[in-house]
């Protein structure tokens, strides 16, 4: 038995954990996130009130958003192929 492969159960276990574990990491920061003062109300963010009806566009928001994940995603990349 020089090479066992995995089972195909195993596999999805395997990959449950991995999507919980991202899961959990993505509720911390929304939790974060969302008690930050500065989120939603950065100048650029378009907000439209008509009667009783506000609809909500985060341009700046969602742009500063991306910018830092991507930093960070590129970050992790890089750290893990070293």
């Amino acid at each position: 038995m020089d090479w066992v492969e995995n089972s195909p159960v195993e596999t999805v276990g395997k990959l449950f954990l991995m999507v919980g574990a991202i899961l959990l990491i993505l509720g911390f920061l929304l939790t974060l996130l969302g008690r930050a003062p500065f989120i939603g109300e950065l100048p650029g963010d378009i907000s439209v009130k008509w009667r009783n009806v506000t609809c909500y566009f985060p341009v700046v928001t969602s742009i500063v958003l991306s910018i830092v994940v991507t930093a960070v995603l590129n970050l992790i990349i890089w750290l893990l192929r070293k």
